[in-house]
C-alpha cells in the first residue's frame, strides 16, 4: 500500500492570480470526501488573490507540507502556475506526492508546474492550448480532451471542463 493510500489529507497549491473555480471547486469536493485540505503557497500565512481578487490564505508552509503524506495534490490554473513553478520546494512537493502514488490533479495552465516538477515524461495529458508545446517538450503526449487520466495524473483543459475533471479526481481519490 502506498503512503498516499493511507493519507486522509489533500493539498491545493495557491499563488497570486489563481483561477477561482479551479482552486475552490476541487477544494470543496475533496472536503466532501472527508479529507483535510491544506492550502499551500510559497509564503506561509500569506493571502493570495485570484485573477478576480478573491482571497485564499495559505494555511500550511511548504516545508510542513513536504513532511506530510497526501492522497492528492491539486494544481489549479490561471497565472498562478507560472509563479508556483519558480519555487523548488513547491516542485519537490508535487514530485513527492506523485512518487508516493497520490493523485496529481492539474488543469488549464497548471501542468506548467508538472512540467517543472519533471513528472510528465511518457505520460498522456491535456491542458490549455497555450501550453501544449511545453507539455510536449517535457515528453508528454498531448490529447485534446476534457479530461485525461494517466496513472495517478488527471489533467483538464479549461474551467468548462471542471465537472469532468473533478469527477475523475474524486473517483481516483476514492479508489485509493
Amino acid at each position: 500500500m502506498s503512503n498516499a493510500c493511507t493519507a486522509r489529507r489533500a493539498c491545493v497549491l495557491v499563488e497570486d492570480k489563481y483561477e477561482n473555480l479551479e482552486l475552490w471547486y476541487p477544494t470543496l469536493r475533496l472536503k466532501e470526501l472527508g479529507l483535510e485540505v491544506d492550502l499551500v503557497g510559497p509564503e506561509p500565512g500569506r493571502t493570495y488573490g485570484s485573477k478576480e481578487g478573491y482571497p485564499a490564505a495559505s494555511d500550511t508552509p511548504v516545508g510542513e507540507a513536504l513532511a506530510r503524506r497526501y492522497a492528492a495534490i491539486v494544481v489549479p490554473g490561471g497565472w498562478a502556475p507560472d509563479r508556483l513553478r519558480r519555487h523548488p520546494d513547491v516542485l519537490r512537493l508535487v514530485k513527492k506526492v506523485h512518487d508516493e502514488g497520490g493523485v496529481v490533479a492539474s488543469i488549464c495552465h497548471g501542468p506548467w508546474v508538472l512540467v517543472s516538477a519533471k513528472i510528465l515524461k511518457g505520460r498522456r495529458v491535456t491542458c490549455v492550448a497555450a501550453i501544449v508545446d511545453d507539455v510536449i517538450n517535457a515528453g508528454a503526449e498531448y490529447l485534446d480532451q476534457e479530461v485525461v487520466v494517466d496513472g495517478n495524473i488527471v489533467t483538464s483543459r479549461t474551467p468548462k471542463d471542471i465537472p469532468a475533471w473533478s469527477r475523475a479526481m474524486v473517483r481516483m481519490v476514492g479508489e485509493r
